[in-house]
């Protein structure tokens, strides 16, 4: 099965000449085994052919400038790149997102401090946080805290959210 960011990268660059283009321009961030950012930006250097068929994954190859010889052979990291830029996209912290038979759904909070469940559709993780693709508007407060205690047509008091140390 290939995954749904593969597939896009695909629409997105339909022929070989549009995708090495796009792949010569991705730029790559290491996450150590710590969790800190590698502090040198890496470049694409290969795609394997092969789809891992217990993860669903395709290796890929990146190359890191190594100018402190932190990184040694065999190490262990995570890399991420941004291959899509989402203009105004609408946020939610991933706790208020709540997943039940497939499908997901936020509370959302009136101007009458009342709880209203919602149907959403959830897109892409960013960090602690999700993209919501529908079902929500700009500026609707979500429920982020104590989501399981709330039911539709109960009166809240609601307070702002504080979030911890947002990642990416």
């Amino acid at each position: 099965m290939v995954s749904r960011s593969t597939l896009e990268w695909r629409r997105r660059f339909p022929t070989e000449t549009t995708r090495q283009a796009a792949d010569k321009n991705l730029r790559l961030e290491l996450i150590l085994a710590d969790g800190s950012t590698y502090p040198h930006e890496g470049t694409f250097y290969f795609a394997d052919r092969q789809v891992n068929e217990s993860t669903g994954a395709i290796r890929i190859a990146g190359l890191f400038a190594n100018p402190a010889n932190i990184l040694r052979p065999g190490g262990y990291g995570k890399v991420r790149a941004v291959i899509r830029t989402q203009q105004g996209a609408l946020l939610v912290p991933q706790r208020a997102v709540s997943e039940l038979q497939g499908g997901y759904q936020v509370a959302v909070v009136d101007s009458e401090n009342k709880v209203s469940i919602r149907a959403v559709q959830a897109g892409d993780r960013v960090g602690n946080q999700w993209v919501i693709a529908e079902g929500l508007k700009p500026g609707e407060h979500v429920i982020a805290e104590g989501v399981q205690k709330v039911r539709p047509g109960m009166q809240v008091n609601p307070k702002p959210f504080a979030a911890e140390a947002q990642g990416r």
